[in-house]
């Protein structure tokens, strides 16, 4: 594509001058820049947050766009609750909920779309539909809203923490005591696929609470989130010495054809209905494979007495301990 440029008209940072003027998002510009797309009086400018001044000059030009490749849906995500505005699912292990440009795979987004379903288009392109996500190899409750103004009550929910999950963990080493953690989290300054407790990360807070456990030391545990960060559940557990079954990158020692993703569920999602105002609560049923290590480990009628979901909640109303 040609060149095409402007002049700037008041001074601020290339990245959010630019983004302003094209009206693209953040991490396009940021893309556009650091691929040497983007030319500052007639240089090219590979610092993001370069300072600039009236009256200079940017040019830019964008990639030829290559059509993307549709991508083959071979599988198929249990829908556990599903109207005009909203559906609820139980999503797999090894599924990302939406495309990026590092995921090559099929992802729940499309999925959706495959599947023909009206998604709403506040969050983008990409995330059609998507108000809150679950990672990778986290299994459980998601919600989807079909239109915009779903998305828009449904996202207020998450901000006032009238929407909220319970999940169930299995961890290697069991918890002293139920407890809180509030430790901030930001990325790992040595390792920039994880996340970790920094001293300016941004606030984070999680319950756990004490469940079964087995011979082996192996616990059964329920966590409460009440922020949404980045591997919360897995960074305030590393923090306490323990991790999750199958967690090889925050720190649990397993033989990888034993366990083969993290043990770590969303259980129980609670909201209020985007357009009937109605309290809802749905349960996410546990996936075979963590099933199966759970009936074979754990005394069975203890814990499927222990995860009723009508006990959950009030787990949480009681714990003392802030760590």
């Amino acid at each position: 594509m040609e060149l095409q440029s402007f002049e700037v008209q008041s001074a601020g940072r290339l990245d959010k001058i630019l983004t302003d003027f094209l009206g693209e998002s953040r991490n396009q510009v940021e893309q556009l820049i650091k691929e040497g797309l983007v030319l500052l009086n007639g240089k090219t400018v590979l610092k993001t947050g370069k300072k600039l001044i009236v009256g200079d000059t940017i040019a830019y030009k964008f990639k030829k766009i290559t059509p993307k490749v549709a991508p083959i849906i071979d599988f198929d995500v249990e829908i556990l609750y599903e109207d005009e505005v909203m559906l609820v699912v139980n999503k797999p292990a090894g599924l990302v909920v939406h495309p990026a440009p590092s995921v090559k795979e099929a992802t729940l987004v499309d999925w959706l779309i495959h599947k023909g379903v009206s998604l709403s288009t506040i969050s983008g392109e990409e995330r059609h539909g998507i108000v809150h996500r679950i990672d990778k190899d986290t299994t459980g409750a998601l919600v989807i809203a079909k239109t915009n103004e779903a998305h828009q009550k449904l996202s207020q929910q998450l901000q006032d923490k009238s929407m909220g999950r319970y999940y169930l963990a299995l961890i290697d080493y069991p918890l002293k005591d139920a407890c809180f953690v509030e430790k901030p989290i930001g990325r790992n300054p040595n390792n920039r696929l994880k996340m970790d407790v920094v001293l300016k990360g941004k606030e984070a807070k999680s319950a756990f609470f004490k469940l079964s456990q087995t011979d082996k030391q192996i616990e059964l545990i329920a966590v409460k989130l009440f922020t949404g960060r980045t591997h919360q559940i897995r960074v305030h557990l590393e923090s306490l010495g323990r991790h999750i079954l199958g967690d090889s990158l925050y720190g649990f020692k397993s033989k990888k054809d034993t366990i083969k993703r993290v043990y770590l569920h969303a259980y129980k999602l609670y909201m209020t209905h985007p357009t009937t105002n109605e309290k809802m609560e749905f349960v996410a049923p546990l996936f075979p494979d963590m099933q199966s290590y759970i009936d074979k480990e754990f005394k069975k009628g203890e814990v499927y007495e222990k995860i009723n979901p009508s006990l959950i909640n009030g787990y949480f109303t009681t714990i003392p301990t802030r760590v």
